[in-house]
């Protein structure tokens, strides 16, 4: 058991207090806007290289994992707190397709480990999203732009999508 919370501690998922034992760290907004403009500024880049380097093998990967996300999407709208546990690895894997061809070993590796922080905060806005925003068509663009190797579009589409996420917490009030 201290094995695993001592993993949890160096990826700063759980904190530890002298002779008071372990807790899950914190969330906030600030965490939360920090990670998120962290996240854009590597998954922007990673995009740009993949639709730059991209070839039928990444297009492939993309149309794959953008197909079995769209069959988990709905069920998952209509009722998040029964379908996010089954969403969320297939939303990572269509986000890993879109940057997979990116030629950076360390940009792919820093955006793994950002994305398993941001996954608190997606958890959070996954139960609360507005009716306004449909992530199925966030998820639309930022396959046909990439598969029309538009990197810039693609690009701003995903910051668009990352961020829309802190609107939510926002609108909600569920973080300060």
């Amino acid at each position: 058991m201290r094995e695993a919370l001592s993993l949890l501690v160096a990826e700063n998922l759980v904190q530890t207090q002298a002779q008071r034992g372990f807790h899950v760290t914190p969330m906030s907004l600030g965490d939360m806007r920090d990670l998120a403009a962290t996240r854009i500024a590597l998954e922007s880049e990673a995009l740009r290289q993949s639709v730059l380097n991209g070839d039928a093998e990444w297009e492939a990967r993309i149309v794959s994992s953008f197909h079995r996300l769209s069959l988990i999407e709905e069920p998952t709208m209509r009722d998040p707190a029964r379908w996010f546990n089954e969403w969320e690895p297939v939303n990572r894997g269509f986000h890993e397709a879109l940057i997979s061809a990116c030629s950076s070993v360390w940009i792919r590796r820093f955006l793994s480990i950002l994305y398993v922080h941001m996954e608190r905060y997606r958890r959070l806005t996954a139960m609360h999203n507005p009716p306004t925003r449909n992530v199925h068509e966030e998820h639309l663009a930022l396959r046909d732009s990439a598969l029309a190797r538009d990197a810039e579009r693609c690009a701003a589409l995903m910051a668009e999508h990352i961020e829309s996420s802190i609107s939510v917490v926002r609108e909600f009030g569920l973080l300060r």
